[in-house]
């Protein structure tokens, strides 16, 4: 297992590229080509046919999914929180206490973690060019 600091890291810094990115830099890429990129990519199904792709919205959706959005992000926040947190700890635990008995189910915890971190990171991508439809 690689160093849990130097993945949360990476992950950290790949996250601010891309939400420095996203929030209004046109010309740049979306993701760049020298960071690890591991994360699943979660597409949305394309619709049946044009019917299903013209869903009336109805007034005042944008602005509840702007805060669905928010509320998601928010969730990202502290879930990259979590990792580094974890990352610590599991430092802790195996070089200052030599606790190896638990190290195994503290990665355990952290793999959970970075895989939930994982998901809602490509979930919100996804969600993001839905409302971005809207417009």
């Amino acid at each position: 297992m690689s160093d849990p600091r130097n993945v949360a890291h990476a992950k950290k810094v790949t996250q601010e590229k891309h939400h420095h990115q996203a929030k209004g830099r046109p010309g740049k890429e979306k993701r760049s080509s020298g960071a690890v990129q591991n994360q699943p990519v979660e597409t949305a199904s394309a619709p049946a046919n044009a019917a299903d792709a013209k869903v009336e919205q109805k007034p005042g959706d944008l602005e509840k999914s702007l805060a669905v959005l928010s509320k998601l992000k928010d969730l990202e926040f502290h879930s990259r929180a979590n990792i580094e947190t974890l990352a610590e700890l599991s430092l802790t635990i195996e070089e200052e206490l030599k606790q190896r008995e638990f190290a195994e189910a503290i990665g355990d915890i952290y793999s959970a973690q970075d895989a939930f971190h994982s998901k809602i990171a490509a979930f919100i991508e996804t969600y993001q060019t839905k409302i971005e439809s809207f417009k």
